[in-house]
């Protein structure tokens, strides 16, 4: 940290969480003049809310730095939870956490530190890392984090160029049990705060069905068979997800996973594992990370969930649709997986991978067509 090149100055993107509060001491140690900014997202209960901003602003106290809290009730509204209903109600699961680090985190982070305290730079407690490379073309790539069980670049992969290369990335280099281990060193309030395993909203409201009960009203329909059998009926098909197997309610004489969630029908379809694979998908809204985007098929690693492994796969650049040219997301390509691939969802991200190197990523189309 103290051989990081250019100004010394950095605001701490705080969550109260262990992760965050490592960043600011280590930054601190290694002489950075460090403030903490605190996020103010929902109000209420759950560990991005009142425990947290508490824990941020002792944090602050304990590292004798300025604290600054945010109110981002209203753009968390907008661009996360309006976001989630809309994306539930049609069919397709949406990724929250990476549109919430582009739209709502890392960009408003840095224009609010460098409009409010001429600070052009932000650490966050991410486990992910950055690598600068040279002129001429000043790219800055982004790489998983040394801690394989922790790495998070998965999330990072919609971040635009001029936010990455104004981003410090501390436990890059570190395991989660060194996280630790340096907390307790530094004597850090939340060096024992246990992990929430869950997604910020189900936290804050108890449970991931809770908080889409509270915003879409049950909605009867059928759960059936490919071939349109009826084995059952479910309250909404916002409660199911692509792959799942468990919790469906209906009986079959083998195991049965949901295959595609028809909203026009409203409908949950599902079929036996031997029919649930996937040779490949489409991919749009695709944001190129590392490399300049492929005039040509490219074969690499993909990753279509955050918990599952890297496959290989070949990606051909599809033309983009007049929608996607429209939002400003024109990149659009079609994956052919190398073996079969099981839990494909719409509304997922598929980010792709060359060894430690994110290339990019883009969200799965519903329709499996060029």
């Amino acid at each position: 940290m103290r051989g990081w090149p250019g100004e010394h100055r950095v605001a701490v993107g705080l969550s109260g969480g262990v992760d965050s509060s490592l960043t600011a001491a280590l930054l601190v140690e290694a002489g950075w003049q460090v403030e903490g900014l605190t996020l103010w997202l929902m109000s209420g209960k759950g560990a991005c809310c009142a425990e947290g901003l508490v824990d941020a602003a002792g944090i602050c106290e304990q590292l004798a730095i300025p604290h600054h809290v945010v109110d981002s009730r209203a753009r968390f509204e907008e661009q996360i939870v309006g976001f989630l209903v809309e994306g539930y109600a049609a069919g397709v699961t949406p990724l929250p956490c990476s549109r919430c680090n582009r739209e709502v985190k890392f960009s408003p982070m840095l224009e609010w530190a460098e409009r409010e305290r001429g600070i052009a730079r932000i650490a966050t407690g991410h486990y992910a890392r950055l690598r600068h490379a040279p002129e001429p073309s000043g790219r800055t790539q982004l790489l998983r984090g040394l801690d394989a069980r922790k790495d998070q670049s998965y999330f990072l992969y919609d971040l635009p160029q001029q936010v990455l290369s104004r981003l410090v990335f501390p436990l890059g280099e570190l395991t989660k049990a060194d996280t630790r281990l340096e907390a307790e060193r530094y004597g850090l309030r939340t060096a024992r705060k246990p992990e929430s395993q869950d997604l910020c909203l189900a936290d804050h409201h108890g449970s991931m069905k809770a908080f889409l009960d509270a915003y879409l009203p049950p909605r009867q329909g059928e759960i059936v068979l490919s071939d349109g059998r009826v084995l059952g009926q479910h309250d909404g098909i916002e409660h199911f997800t692509i792959g799942q197997r468990k919790g469906l309610g209906v009986a079959w004489s083998e195991p049965l996973h949901v295959v595609r969630l028809d909203a026009a029908m409203n409908r949950v379809v599902v079929a036996p594992r031997a029919e649930a694979g996937r040779g490949g998908c489409v991919v749009g809204a695709i944001n190129w990370v590392s490399i300049d985007p492929p005039q040509a098929p490219l074969d690499l690693e993909v990753q279509v969930r955050y918990r599952s492994a890297p496959v290989a796969a070949r990606l051909t650049p599809l033309a983009a649709t007049a929608a996607d040219t429209a939002a400003g997301r024109p990149s659009r390509a079609r994956l052919e997986f190398a073996e079969e691939q099981f839990s494909i969802t719409p509304g997922q991200a598929a980010v792709f991978y060359a060894g430690e190197v994110l290339l990019g990523g883009g969200l799965i189309a519903a329709e499996d067509h060029q």
